[in-house]
């Protein structure tokens, strides 16, 4: 799900400048691992954003097909990658990753269970950033596909057995699953809470067959709320 970032070991700024020197009429470079790479392959995250803002600025023409690529990016969702994600994500917070950070600490101690849920919050938080930016851009469709794909990566979860995270947090994929179906209806008008909840439910039925109940109740909260 996370975008890749370029690999400054493949192809660094430095490694493209003496490409430069050797032939000012060259404009790409090759990386350390024998591939031959542009400048723009060669750009990070931050920086290719960095370029792609002075260039819609330079030619404002620009800025409608941008904006299309950017929300078909964005909308490009699968409830079964998402759920399979969110499964690896919860499933690698593993002892070493608990040991660090349950214990005594200089503001305090931190309990295992405390500590494992904060790990596994933090976890799938880039998704459940996402659904919230879906939200944002009233990409409904696709902010459900992805909340759909956290409950069922979260039900899967809750019998894995890792030795980390999960084992000393058991509760936490059912009420992380709570709090993402509630913070996915409320963010809806209050006259469509209970069609948008209804649907969630109709989807979730056959996925998460030992969650309906508890989910109902916390939709049931939220249509209220």
């Amino acid at each position: 799900m996370q975008p890749r970032k370029a690999s400054w070991i493949e192809c660094s700024g430095e490694d493209f400048d003496m490409a430069r020197k050797k032939n000012s009429g060259e404009t790409s470079v090759t990386g350390k691992d024998g591939v031959r790479r542009t400048a723009l392959e060669c750009l990070d995250t931050g920086e290719a954003a960095t370029v792609l803002k002075l260039l819609l600025e330079r030619h404002p023409e620009l800025s409608s097909e941008a904006e299309q690529l950017a929300r078909g990016r964005i909308a490009s969702v699968s409830v079964e990658e998402i759920a399979s994600d969110v499964l690896d994500r919860v499933s690698q917070v593993d002892l070493e990753a608990l040991n660090g950070r349950a214990g005594s600490h200089s503001w305090g101690y931190v309990e295992p269970t405390e500590a494992a849920e904060e790990l596994l919050t933090e976890a799938v938080q880039d998704v459940v950033d996402e659904m919230a930016r879906q939200l944002e851009l009233r990409l409904t469709s696709e902010a459900e596909a992805t909340c759909l794909g956290l409950v069922v990566g979260l039900y899967r979860a809750r019998t894995v057995k890792t030795d980390g995270g999960l084992d000393w947090a058991p509760d936490w994929p059912q009420l992380h699953a709570e709090e993402m179906v509630c913070d996915y209806v409320t963010s809806h008008e209050p006259s469509t809470r209970s069609s948008c909840g209804n649907r969630l439910l109709e989807r979730l039925k056959d996925s998460t067959p030992d969650w309906i109940a508890l989910l109902q109740s916390a939709i049931g909260r939220a249509v209220k709320a």
